[in-house]
């Protein structure tokens, strides 16, 4: 009679948390596509004028009458940079993730603790940073040196450096995103059950080959989705970017080169929006890109949730073709 009692006392919670939730969930969707639709709607002209051009095109001028409009440089910034930052600092983030999760607690506390603070600081001062102190040296001690040794040979560092490039904003990213993806990744590493890892050194397994045989095959859909969230900084950050890599535009935004200044979307609609005039076509251009970053990164989660869905379901046995 009890029992009965108290799951009938709990039905209207139960219901009421459901409804609660799927409104929750209504209400981000619906957040989505009014922001998807507003850009749209602003951005109509761009559209309505250029129509596929603007996002193959690489033209940029803003002048009345001699107006022209391609994102694809743009485009291909943002991708190039984000990419490069993510080939650069996922390594090193889960490598700390890994030395923190095996560390003494009197290191890997303390180290814990500013990895976590690094992430709360604020873009514009990765920025400031990389443009006062990490542009001198990465200029002299690494695009130099690459340059003459490699610049004949392999193409990507033919272009004289400068210190403001794709090369630079993406070392930067790569900086802005470890803090993100490590402690992240730490959290799930930390979570394997320690059966496993006991598991593991009972067979004579060394330290990396526990991490290969029982850490790694666990935690491997967290990890994808921690890079997942540093992608996603990567992809939209602003200001560091903006500081560092050139602001080209037009054809010469196109990436060729690391040494080459570029430009990303996020950064042009930064330098441009506050002159971009109503009266003409400069500011439906910026709310179109706008609209192409906001398509990108809903494309690029739509595949990372993809990945992590079949992850799920090869652990689990079933594959799909």
């Amino acid at each position: 009679m009890l029992a009965g009692k108290k799951s009938k006392s709990q039905i209207p919670a139960d219901k009421i948390f459901k409804i609660a939730a799927t409104a929750a969930g209504v209400y981000i969707l619906l957040i989505i596509i009014l922001v998807v639709g507003h850009l749209y709607s602003e951005s109509h002209l761009i559209w309505e004028k250029e129509g596929l051009s603007f996002i193959s095109g690489s033209d940029w001028n803003a002048v009345k009458g001699r107006e022209a409009y391609g994102s694809a440089p743009y485009i291909m910034g943002t991708l190039v940079t984000a990419g490069l930052a993510m080939v650069m600092g996922v390594p090193v983030s889960i490598g700390i993730a890994m030395f923190i999760s095996q560390a003494p607690k009197f290191i890997a506390n303390p180290l814990a603790i500013v990895i976590d603070l690094l992430a709360a600081v604020p873009s514009i001062i990765y920025g400031f940073w990389g443009l006062i102190v990490f542009r001198d040296f990465l200029l002299y001690n690494i695009e130099y040196p690459l340059h003459d040794a490699l610049g004949e040979i392999v193409w990507i560092f033919s272009s004289a450096p400068f210190g403001l490039d794709i090369f630079s904003a993406s070392i930067i990213l790569a900086i802005m995103i470890i803090p993100t993806i490590s402690a992240v990744s730490r959290e799930i590493m930390g979570a394997v059950p320690h059966m496993q890892k006991e598991a593991a050194y009972m067979l004579g397994a060394t330290k990396w080959e526990m991490f290969k045989l029982a850490i790694f095959p666990y935690a491997k859909t967290g990890l994808v989705g921690a890079a997942i969230l540093g992608l996603g900084r990567a992809v939209g950050e602003t200001m560091a970017v903006t500081m560092l890599i050139g602001n080209a535009t037009g054809p010469s935004a196109f990436p060729q080169t690391l040494f080459q200044p570029g430009q990303t979307m996020s950064s042009i609609i930064a330098n441009e929006f506050i002159e971009a005039s109503p009266a003409s076509l400069h500011l439906p251009a910026l709310i179109g890109i706008g609209f192409t970053l906001l398509l990108v990164a809903i494309a690029i989660n739509i595949v990372a949730h993809i990945l992590v869905l079949r992850m799920l379901k090869v652990k689990e046995g079933v594959i799909n073709a």
